[in-house]
C-alpha cells in the first residue's frame, strides 16, 4: 500500500478537526495526492484501518471501517484550506467527467452565457443546455433571437445520445474557453426538458417561442404542450386532486404565503378553484388578502406561481396527484 493511501486512511480515522491541522501544514502537491487517495478509497475495512493505525502508533486501534468518498474528502479539506484550493483539487480528482464545470455553467449569468453561446453552432449550444436546469435554460433562450432559439429547442428535442469521448472534449473546450480559472452519455427525455424549459419562459417568450416551433413541427409543439404544466393547467386536476394540493399549500408555510401573490397573477377561473377548496370564510379573507397586495409587478406573480407549480409538480412525481391532461380515452360513461 502506498504512502498517499496510508494517510488517507489514518486522517479519516483521526477525524476532520485533527486531520485539518495536518492538511495545513502540508504542500498542495501532498494535499492533492492524499485526497485523491481518500476519495478512491471506499468501504474500507476494520482490520485495515487497524494495521495502518497500528503501524503509525501501537496504541491505536479502530472496530469499525468507514467510507472514503468525494463528499467526505470535501469536508476534510474544506476545514483545513481556503475554498478557492479546495474546489480546484476536487476538480482534478473528479476528472472531466465530474460535474463541477456544468454546475459552475449553471450559476453563471445568463446574459454571460448567452452572450458565449450566440456565437456557437446550434448543435453545441443544444448539447450544453441540456446539462444546466431548465430554469436557467429558459432565461438563455430568451435572450437569443426567436429564430436561433427555435433552432436550438429543435435540436434538444432530437438529440442522439452524446458519446463519453465527444462529452469529455467538449468539457475541456469549455474549461479552457468560458470558465479558465474557474457525460451524458445516456438520451434523458428531451421533450419533457423542453417542457420543463417552456414552464420557466415569461409569458411573452413563451407565446412567442410556441408559435415558433409551432411552425417549425406542429407534432414536436404538440407532444411539448402535452407535457407543460403551467399555473393555468391547474384545472386539469380533479376536484380530490385539488384538495390534496391546497392541503400541502395548507401544510407548507411558504407555500402558504405565496398562495396570495400567485393567485393575484391568475384568472378568475383558476382562483375558484382555489376558492371551492376552502369554507367560505377562508376564501372571502383569501380574496381579502389579494386585494390588498395592490398592484404587483408580473414576474413576482409569477414567480409565485412557479413555486406553486414546483410543489404540484412534486406531489404528481410522488403519485399523490395525476396532472397528466385529459383525454377521449378517459372520457367517463355513465
Amino acid at each position: 500500500m502506498g504512502g498517499s493511501r496510508k494517510a488517507a486512511i489514518l486522517m479519516l480515522a483521526i477525524g476532520q478537526e485533527k486531520s485539518a491541522r495536518i492538511f495545513r501544514s502540508l504542500q498542495e502537491d501532498e494535499v492533492r495526492d492524499i485526497s485523491k487517495a481518500m476519495a478512491s478509497l471506499g468501504l474500507v475495512k476494520a482490520s485495515l484501518v487497524e494495521a495502518v493505525c497500528n503501524e503509525f502508533s501501537q496504541k491505536f486501534a479502530s472496530s469499525d471501517g468507514f467510507v472514503g468518498s468525494y463528499e467526505t474528502t470535501e469536508d476534510y479539506l474544506k476545514r483545513a484550506l481556503p475554498a478557492e484550493m479546495v474546489e480546484k483539487i476536487m476538480e482534478d480528482i473528479r476528472g472531466p467527467s465530474g460535474r463541477s464545470v456544468w454546475a459552475k455553467m449553471g450559476n453563471m449569468p445568463e446574459t454571460a452565457l448567452a452572450n458565449y453561446l450566440r456565437n456557437e453552432q446550434p448543435q453545441t449550444v443544444a448539447v450544453i443546455l441540456s446539462y444546466i436546469s431548465p430554469a436557467h435554460v429558459a432565461r438563455v433562450l430568451s435572450l437569443f433571437p426567436e429564430e436561433f432559439a427555435t433552432d436550438v429547442i429543435m435540436r434538444i428535442l432530437h438529440m442522439s445520445p452524446v458519446s463519453k469521448d465527444v462529452l469529455e472534449s467538449l468539457e475541456m473546450t469549455l474549461r479552457k474557453e468560458l470558465i479558465t480559472a474557474f457525460g451524458r452519455s445516456t438520451k434523458r427525455d428531451s421533450y419533457a426538458f423542453v417542457a420543463e424549459v417552456y414552464n420557466n419562459f415569461d409569458r411573452k417568450t413563451e407565446a412567442s417561442l410556441t408559435e415558433q416551433l409551432g411552425r417549425r413541427s406542429e407534432e414536436d409543439m404538440e407532444k411539448v404542450n402535452k407535457l407543460k404544466f403551467t399555473f393555468d393547467d391547474i384545472k386539469r386536476l380533479t376536484p380530490d386532486d385539488m384538495m390534496r394540493v391546497m392541503a400541502a399549500i395548507n401544510r407548507d408555510g411558504e407555500a402558504k404565503s405565496r398562495l396570495p401573490l400567485a393567485l393575484k397573477g391568475a384568472n378568475e377561473s383558476i382562483r375558484q378553484l382555489f376558492f371551492g377548496c376552502v369554507s367560505k370564510r377562508a376564501a372571502g379573507l383569501m380574496e381579502d388578502e389579494i386585494r390588498g397586495l395592490g398592484a404587483v409587478r408580473l414576474r413576482d406573480a409569477e414567480a409565485a406561481q412557479m413555486e406553486l407549480i414546483t410543489l404540484i409538480k412534486n406531489m404528481a412525481n410522488d403519485g399523490e396527484i395525476d396532472i397528466s391532461p385529459s383525454s377521449s380515452d378517459d372520457e367517463i360513461i355513465e
